[in-house]
């Protein structure tokens, strides 16, 4: 059975005795809740894998309370430090070379050189990272490429009595997972839109990040075709729905469930993955999504809805 904790201290000092114990616990970022394991351990990573039903070859990412504790297990160039200190923290995440003797467990970064790394912004997180003491590899507390949770009652319905604990922090506040960036060469790669609009980075160093070279296999969570998926099939750009669909709309239109009836791109990035769990929990069998604006936080939500309606 799977125990919800209070994000007070008591509940706090459980949920991060639990992670040195080997345990898995998910808890609230202000991006999406995480499932969290002793980035260390690796038996307790390997339970992430079993849990969520994930590729081995798909890599974690780990949180940690601070820059400093970032940089006692990869390095930093320039260009990464000045990315840490801008949106640190918040929903960046950056993957950087791993350092020889960081102790973080090989199956983490799917034996990858590089290891994908960030400081979340959310207080309980930043409380749990903090009381545990180590670094806590956590990808979405949701089984592998199902729909992203971002309440408590998100992971108890996908994974409950499969892991210890869930930290109820309430409703994630961002919605979206973080961007991720790689900074190679004096190139900066984004591998995936999230929560930190790319204009944001470009703001800060003056030009926008690059689009990678295609590898085959991910170097960073999030890049498999098809993930983030409803149970049903998912179409996009629809301005009339076809008979039997249901419309998730964005905008003024007339829809089941609506991302933003104002068009606000950051609150339809907050209800994106709550709204596809309702479709989903009802059954709902073929979903009708509105065209989407292929700007700021839109590239992130566009992103992720071309992955659920990917072929699987």
């Amino acid at each position: 059975m799977t125990q919800r904790l209070t994000p007070d201290p008591d509940g706090i000092r459980r949920a991060a005795a639990l992670l040195r114990d080997g345990a898995l616990v998910a808890f609230p970022t202000e991006t999406v809740y995480g499932l969290g394991a002793d980035a260390t351990d690796a038996e307790s990573v390997a339970r992430i894998f079993e849990a969520k039903g994930r590729p081995r070859f798909n890599p974690l990412i780990v949180h940690v309370e601070e820059i400093a504790a970032a940089e006692r297990i990869v390095r930093f160039d320039a260009t990464a430090r000045a990315l840490a200190e801008a949106f640190w923290p918040g929903p960046l995440t950056l993957v950087l070379p791993l350092r020889e003797g960081s102790g973080i467990a090989g199956l983490t970064a799917a034996g990858l050189p590089t290891l994908a790394v960030r400081v979340p912004a959310a207080p309980t997180a930043r409380a749990l990272l903090a009381e545990a003491g180590r670094p806590v590899a956590a990808p979405s507390a949701n089984p592998s490429g199902r729909v992203s949770p971002t309440t408590a009652d998100h992971v108890i319905a996908g994974l409950g009595g499969r892991i210890a604990a869930v930290l109820d922090g309430g409703p994630c506040t961002v919605g979206l997972e973080s961007t991720i960036l790689k900074p190679q060469d004096g190139q900066i790669f984004v591998l995936r839109q999230g929560g930190l609009p790319e204009e944001a980075v470009a703001d800060l160093l003056g030009r926008r990040p690059d689009v990678p070279p295609a590898t085959g296999l991910p170097d960073a969570p999030g890049q498999l075709a098809s993930h983030y998926a409803p149970s049903g099939q998912v179409r996009l750009n629809v301005t009339a729905p076809e008979p039997g669909e249901t419309l998730l709309g964005f905008g003024p239109v007339d829809a089941t469930l609506n991302l933003s009836p104002s068009g606000d791109l950051t609150e339809a990035a907050a209800r994106l993955f709550d709204c596809l769990q309702a479709l989903d929990r009802s059954g709902t069998a073929r979903i009708a999504v509105s065209p989407i604006p292929e700007e700021g936080l839109g590239r992130a939500i566009n992103d992720r809805l071309r992955r659920a309606a990917a072929p699987r």
